[in-house]
């Protein structure tokens, strides 16, 4: 374990360093230019480029890139264009409030989807499995733009139920669960659905396999036979989608944050392109890409516990 562990960080590090160099890239070559940013809508052109060379933009790429390096190393994101403030303090702010609802979101699919799953494969091919299975693909379809806006205009607008948007408190605390519950059941719809489909599918081949069919041969109730044998294995192919969903969750985010006003990673996302604030650009993607690789570690670790044969050499 621990060797595999150690051959993860690596190549941790270097997909980590692929990216930096592909946003750092992308924005270097990107139209527009920071130092007429940063100098201000009034700036002369001698302005400019003072503030050019203070960014250090009148170097070679490869130096900037090194600098970009170097100060990364060091847990230095850069300054915003905007507010001139460190990025790293800002995002520090916002990210807690994504994790919070990305974290509600993938709870909330697994409460949903899996017992679902788990559902449509025990009575399959029946009413319930058609009704289940139908259920699934719509809400894989269902953009989570549009469903925010509906449970908006339903459950905060005409009932009054939950507040139209904002969060500043955890999901698990009383005030936290009534912000976080219309975002995290609009982000997690589809994550939801698509655990439905595949816990049907993984289950159906579990229930197929010649443990379970012993198992029932014994005179073991469905109930034991589903819980206590058949559910481990089943749940390995959804622990996977876990680890791209909530990948997918931090890049769904971005919309679901506006539309419910969450003041997240995704909103300064989304403010810093508008703007042009190319460094916070940069920094929250890499903190995303980051994000996405630390949890697919965890994901593939977890798959141990689940299933005590997978071993790591």
């Amino acid at each position: 374990m621990k060797k595999y562990l150690a051959k993860r960080l690596v190549m941790m590090f270097f997909l980590l360093l692929g990216m930096t160099f592909i946003v750092f890239a992308s924005l270097y070559f990107a139209p527009g230019d920071p130092a007429e940013i940063a100098a201000g809508p009034s700036a002369t052109v001698e302005e400019v480029e003072l503030m050019r060379q203070y960014l250090g933009l009148d170097r070679p790429f490869l130096v900037q890139y090194g600098t970009y390096l170097w100060n990364l190393a060091h847990g230095d994101l850069g300054t915003s264009l905007i507010t001139r403030q460190p990025i790293l303090e800002e995002l520090a702010v916002r990210l807690p409030n994504t994790l919070n609802l990305a974290t509600a979101a993938m709870l909330m699919a697994c409460i949903i989807g899996i017992p679902l799953g788990i559902i449509a494969a025990i009575y399959k091919d029946s009413w319930i499995d058609n009704l289940l299975t139908t259920l699934s693909l719509g809400g894989i379809s269902i953009p989570n733009f549009w469903l925010g806006s509906i449970l908006i205009i339903y459950f905060c607008v005409q009932l009054g139920w939950f507040p139209t948007g904002g969060m500043d408190s955890f999901f698990w605390t009383a005030k936290g669960f009534r912000q976080a519950f219309l975002p995290a059941l609009s982000l997690g719809m589809q994550v939801a659905s698509s655990f439905t489909r595949i816990g049907r599918s993984s289950m159906l081949d579990v229930l197929q396999s010649d443990y379970i069919r012993t198992a029932r041969s014994k005179g073991l109730s469905g109930g034991k036979i589903v819980w206590l044998h058949a559910l481990r294995n089943a749940l390995i192919p959804i622990v996977t989608q876990m680890g791209t969903s909530f990948g997918g969750l931090l890049g769904g985010s971005i919309v679901t944050e506006q539309v419910f006003a969450v003041n997240g990673i995704g909103t300064y996302l989304i403010n810093a392109i508008n703007q042009r604030n190319y460094y916070a650009v940069q920094s929250t993607v890499l903190v995303i890409a980051f994000l996405f690789v630390v949890v697919n570690l965890i994901v593939d670790l977890l798959y141990v516990v689940i299933d005590p044969r997978i071993k790591y050499e």
